[in-house]
């Protein structure tokens, strides 16, 4: 694992009617601080990244759908520098990942569906605070599946 992300699992309570998901409290160990929520719907096979926060953390759940998310540390200093991680998201993986600032990462749906991300940042979005690469910049040791589409 990557040094300074986080898998947490996440509460899901089901009943006749449906289910609740778990995301975030305040009183989370996982949680730092509150800058913005915002939902991302990605259709199938298509990917974003590649991004990078210089000062926000990012928590991602993906409760409806199946993301594959690819991080990778190109950190100074980092005890994972040049590691690559990748973690799928969605209803059979029930979890919230927090990615540290300074981590690159890109988010592929490989569900038959839309998927909806969702993220609880640290901080509002500022684009002078992130730095985004192409899907194929050779930079990033990361080859994605054929027909994968994106920006």
């Amino acid at each position: 694992m990557i040094s300074g992300v986080r898998i947490d699992p996440l509460r899901v309570i089901p009943d006749e009617r449906g289910e609740i998901r778990h995301f975030f409290r305040s009183d989370d160990p996982g949680f730092e601080r509150f800058g913005e929520v915002y939902f991302s719907i990605l259709h199938p096979g298509w990917a974003k990244g590649w991004h990078l926060h210089r000062t926000n953390t990012l928590n991602y759940a993906v409760p409806v759908g199946r993301v594959k998310l690819v991080l990778y540390d190109e950190r100074e200093g980092s005890s994972t520098r040049g590691e690559v991680q990748e973690i799928e998201l969605g209803a059979a993986n029930s979890v919230r990942v927090r990615i540290p600032p300074g981590i690159w990462n890109a988010h592929r749906n490989v569900g038959p569906t839309d998927a909806l991300l969702a993220n609880c940042a640290t901080e509002p979005h500022d684009p002078a605070e992130s730095i985004r690469l192409a899907l194929d910049d050779p930079r990033i040791p990361y080859a994605w599946p054929a027909g994968t589409r994106g920006w």
